[in-house]
């Protein structure tokens, strides 16, 4: 198949995406960036990280997708007393014939909400490693593979540490974005509130998608064209993390840990979905410069000297993109 034949075919299975953009926008309110990429994770099979301060429409927005698609959704509040078994489920013996009986948890759904994930301790948090990678639970001695798609949705507060588990570097590299929600403008916020002072309730979206259509975009997505020069742009952004000096930059000092293999493999996946939500059947260097920042900030981890000065990962990452030649 050519270019030409996967941008037509692109361009199709793209507007039912853009329709269910349009569906969550009944209830929300900006947030664009968000959305798509919500989209973006549930082409790449990829977990998301939320993290934003409180009330900027992180839970509203999963929910809303969740609404649109055709499948099963479970919201998990994170709390200091939740159990792994209240994730993943557990064996309860039967009595009357001396068996255990396996009861599943609410982990197998479709699309789970993980609301405030760092507010459950370690082994809560940890019992979502083999459901994240792997899409299986393992119960006793019995192992229950996950059903697709399979998609953690997790939410943090940035601001509150007290009371809060921060994440293991294990747990966030099998995040595939890490997704900073920003206020909306005074535009937006104006339309909010006359939205709510009307004390009308919004239309809910609509399901417009179901499993066969979100599979055969998956499969049309892996088939967008991607240069080899591209493959190297990426490849170089990503060992850029790892030894700043190989671009020239002397940031070395600020960095205790480059970006995983992960962020490779990432990476050219999610520059493909965007592609595919813009309806090319081919990946550009900008597809590649504007999903960088999500995929790479929480796989950099800054040194103390960084920390002292005021740096952030995003500084870091404009740094390096400004500097790395784009094909």
């Amino acid at each position: 198949m050519n270019i030409a034949e996967i941008t037509q075919k692109t361009e199709k299975e793209s507007l039912l995406f853009r329709q269910i953009i349009t569906e969550m926008e009944k209830v929300i309110i900006g947030q664009r960036r968000l959305m798509e990429r919500l989209l973006i994770g549930l082409l790449c099979d990829g977990h998301l990280l939320l993290e934003g301060l409180p009330g900027l429409a992180k839970t509203t927005a999963v929910k809303a997708l969740a609404a649109t698609i055709q499948t099963t959704f479970q919201r998990i509040q994170f709390t200091p007393d939740l159990l792994p078994a209240d994730i993943l489920g557990t064996q309860i013996y039967r009595p009357d014939n001396g068996t255990f009986e396996i009861k599943k948890g609410p982990i197998f759904n479709n699309i789970i909400l993980a609301d405030e994930i760092n507010r459950a301790p370690a082994k809560v948090q940890s019992a979502l490693l083999e459901a994240m990678q792997e899409h299986q639970v393992t119960i006793g001695v019995n192992t229950f593979h996950l059903a697709s798609p399979f998609l953690v949705l997790a939410t943090q507060n940035p601001i509150e540490q007290e009371g809060t588990y921060p994440l293991p570097e294990a747990q966030i590299d099998r995040f595939m974005l890490k997704i900073k929600v920003d206020y909306p403008s005074d535009i937006e916020e104006k339309e909010i509130m006359l939205m709510f002072n009307k004390g009308v309730s919004p239309p809910q979206p609509n399901g417009v998608m179901n499993v066969p259509q979100i599979e055969a975009a998956k499969k049309t997505m892996r088939e967008i064209h991607m240069e080899d020069k591209i493959v190297d742009y990426i490849i170089r952004i990503i060992r850029a993390s790892r030894n700043p000096k190989e671009v020239g930059l002397e940031l070395g000092h600020m960095i205790s840990y480059g970006a995983s293999p992960r962020a490779s493999i990432w990476l050219g996946l999610a520059s493909r979905a965007h592609a595919f939500l813009f309806g090319r059947g081919y990946v550009t260097p900008q597809d590649v410069k504007s999903m960088a920042p999500d995929i790479l900030r929480h796989r950099i981890i800054l040194s103390y000297e960084a920390e002292a000065e005021g740096k952030t990962t995003d500084d870091l990452i404009d740094i390096l993109l400004e500097r790395i030649e784009v094909p």
